[in-house]
């Protein structure tokens, strides 16, 4: 095979429709958008969600709650995951996640208390439930808040 050979796959290049180019073409004059109306005028159209002046469903339903904005979500961390470090390592968050522990740091790393920790580790995050507290000391490891 030599590159002037090469040919894409069939059916993998498709030839973009030219609206508007003569009665030959099937999409002249009208340009494929029917007579009149709202819809063939430039700019015609309606936004999303528009029902035709009924009250649409998003103003229909009820509404509950709030979002507050200055929420911060923690990446958590369970006890038993925090098992595939060898004895006395410092577990940092640039450790979880460079290790595949967690994909994403967010506003910090939270330690929760699921599972058992065999090891003597160190380990630093922003915040520990109070049972991971006191699993990681029991194991003879230290906990240590950034």
């Amino acid at each position: 095979m030599k590159l002037h050979e090469l040919k894409p796959t069939e059916g993998s290049r498709k030839v973009r429709n030219r609206v508007g180019r003569g009665i030959g073409s099937g999409n002249g004059k009208t340009a494929g958008k029917g007579h009149k109306g709202q819809n063939a005028r430039s700019g015609g159209g309606t936004r999303p969600g528009f029902e035709g002046g009924q009250t649409p469903l998003f103003q229909r339903l009820p509404k509950r709650g709030f979002t507050n904005i200055n929420r911060k979500e923690y990446a958590i961390v369970n006890l038993d995951a925090l098992n595939r470090f060898e004895d006395g390592t410092e577990v940092t968050p640039a450790l979880l996640v460079e290790s595949g522990v967690v994909r994403n740091e967010k506003a910090g790393i939270k330690i929760l208390g699921k599972g058992s920790i065999e090891k003597k580790l160190t380990v630093k995050a922003n915040k520990f439930s109070t049972t991971a507290k006191e699993a990681i000391e029991a194991a003879g490891g230290t906990s240590e808040v950034i």
